[in-house]
């Protein structure tokens, strides 16, 4: 039945488990014997064995013969980069176990992260750097490719010179900003542990010379007097009382005649589709919010919507000004 199917949640471990274990590393290295795979990846021949012909079942890995596997197209996602997410000792365990506080969530309205490893999301993340570089390379191109520079909706930057990145992280998309227009200066805000990283993104980029840092947290006073600000893929992270704190800075930093431009996060009215950000309302409690709701958290912020793109737009953005 297609109930127990959608419901099955024995073949997504055992997904992370041959992620984790590099099974797919191993075979592709040579070793095809249950035995010999079990001992490189340190673990139960026989337990690997049972979960390597339950994968071989559903399509993940062949098994050639009784105890010998070999890869296929689908087993050979797993030697791609992205598969690094699903790796249980890393962030991907984090964001894997995360999802059995989905019924706390739901019932409660608020994250439960905490009941798993102790602590807050954030905090938990501050708690393990090696935890939180993973975070930080899922956010960059790692994760989410090349940031596109073109975050203004009309294209039009003959009057900006300045240039503040809230929350961006390794500086990512900022770098591309400056590339991509030579004669602005940027300003990179995220924490400190982040920013440390910025150094090698902007000096591969060529653009170190024209970057600030400014090493804080976004809920603190900004850089003032921008003539643009970005927020890409932070609003979503936060629920509605974060969200709007981070909007009233944002507002009191451009006054009087910068702007703001918000990428990822919000979606046009009327958009009939799944939420996709399910996995933040686990992790903290963030959501994808409507422009009309956006619309009003904004303004309950001191920022007025100005433009939005077009809603076919493959990313939607939208542009504010402080009242």
């Amino acid at each position: 039945m297609e109930l127990y199917t959608l419901s099955d949640l024995g073949t997504p471990w055992c997904v992370h488990v041959v992620a984790t274990l590099r099974i797919a590393q191993h075979l592709e290295a040579g070793l095809v014997e249950v035995d010999d795979l079990a001992r490189a990846a340190k673990c139960d021949a026989p337990s690997l064995h049972r979960v390597l012909r339950h994968l071989a079942s559903k399509g993940v890995f062949v098994e050639t013969a009784s105890g010998r596997f070999a890869l296929n197209e689908n087993a050979r996602l797993l030697l791609e980069p992205a598969a690094r997410w699903l790796d249980l000792d890393a962030f991907g365990g984090r964001m894997a176990h995360a999802w059995s506080t989905m019924l706390s969530a739901v019932r409660n309205g608020k994250p439960a992260y905490d009941q798993v490893f102790g602590r807050p999301y954030w905090d938990d993340l501050a708690a393990h750097p090696e935890i939180a570089a993973d975070f930080d390379d899922l956010m960059g191109p790692a994760g989410h490719g090349v940031p596109d520079p073109n975050v203004l909706i009309d294209g039009d930057w003959d009057l900006i010179r300045t240039v503040v990145d809230v929350g961006g992280g390794t500086g990512t998309l900022l770098a591309e900003v400056l590339k991509a227009h030579p004669r602005l200066r940027g300003t990179l805000v995220d924490m400190p542990r982040t920013v440390e990283q910025s150094c090698t993104t902007f000096q591969r980029a060529g653009v170190a010379d024209r970057v600030t840092i400014a090493a804080q947290s976004f809920f603190d006073p900004l850089p003032s007097g921008a003539d643009l600000y970005m927020l890409k893929s932070v609003l979503s992270d936060w629920p509605d009382t974060e969200a709007k704190s981070i909007l009233e800075r944002c507002a009191e930093a451009a006054r009087p005649h910068g702007r703001l431009v918000v990428v990822n996060g919000v979606s046009p009215d009327g958009l009939d589709a799944p939420d996709p950000n399910l996995l933040m309302m686990v992790l903290v409690g963030g959501k994808e919010r409507s422009l009309s709701e956006f619309r009003s958290l904004a303004q309950s912020a001191g920022l007025k919507v100005e433009k939005t793109s077009p809603k076919g737009s493959e990313r939607f953005l939208v542009e504010c000004r402080p009242l």
